[in-house]
């Protein structure tokens, strides 16, 4: 904080904030974001790490160029973020069945992907991983984010670029849809609409799982209901 009151640009934005939030109606914002006018008013930062997806992204691009953050940044309302999750979350956005999967069921904005948290993420239908399973994806992410590293600074857009994509990324993305493929069927998928049958296989055995909790539970408040 003092460092940046140092600088005459950032301590008069500062204190632009300051005045702004002691000014509102807001009794939160007069009493308690009037005392930290540096910070954001809503600070999405995971305590450890947090995995970035992009809401936008180029229907060009060959994967879903998801991104992992420190505890030292916050997200813009230009993605989503997945706030101290264990990496091989990052692995399941990563991979070219999620990306069909969120192709399928998510919006678009004119032809780019238009990613959901709630069409996109949760329905996303995963089988029961063991711990090797997550250990194994784990792995596939940690090799997917150092083959980026290894291109620094070129930025996601070049990454991505599904004329340009490096060897050793593309390579690092093949092997982490392999390891994901095979725990859903034992071997890679033919090809994309195989991948959507299974993946609505799944997702229907899933949601008619879900219904039948819901059922029992109202039952089993019913004859609470009727034994009183």
């Amino acid at each position: 904080m003092e460092e940046a009151l140092a600088i005459p640009a950032l301590r008069q934005r500062i204190d632009a904030v300051r005045e702004l939030r002691l000014a509102s109606p807001d009794k939160g914002a007069r009493t308690i974001l009037a005392k930290r006018p540096h910070q954001m008013k809503l600070m999405r930062i995971g305590a450890v790490q947090t995995i970035i997806v992009p809401i936008h992204s180029s229907e060009n691009r060959p994967y879903l160029p998801v991104g992992l953050t420190d505890n030292r940044s916050t997200l813009t309302n230009a993605t989503y973020g997945l706030y101290d999750a264990p990496l091989w979350n990052l692995a399941l956005i990563a991979s070219r069945l999620h990306l069909v999967w969120i192709a399928t069921v998510c919006g678009k904005l004119e032809t780019r992907y238009r990613y959901s948290n709630t069409l996109g993420w949760n329905t996303f239908p995963v089988p029961l991983l063991t711990e090797q399973n997550k250990l194994d994806l784990t792995r596939c992410a940690e090799d997917i984010l150092l083959a980026r590293e290894a291109h620094f600074p070129a930025t996601i857009a070049d990454l991505y670029d599904p004329d340009n994509m490096p060897d050793n990324l593309r390579r690092a993305h093949e092997r982490n849809d392999e390891v994901l493929e095979r725990i859903y069927i034992g071997r890679r998928f033919k090809n994309d609409t195989e991948r959507l049958e299974k993946l609505f296989d799944l997702y229907t055995k899933m949601t008619a799982t879900a219904e039948k909790t819901v059922l029992a539970k109202k039952a089993g408040r019913k004859s609470t209901n009727n034994a009183s």
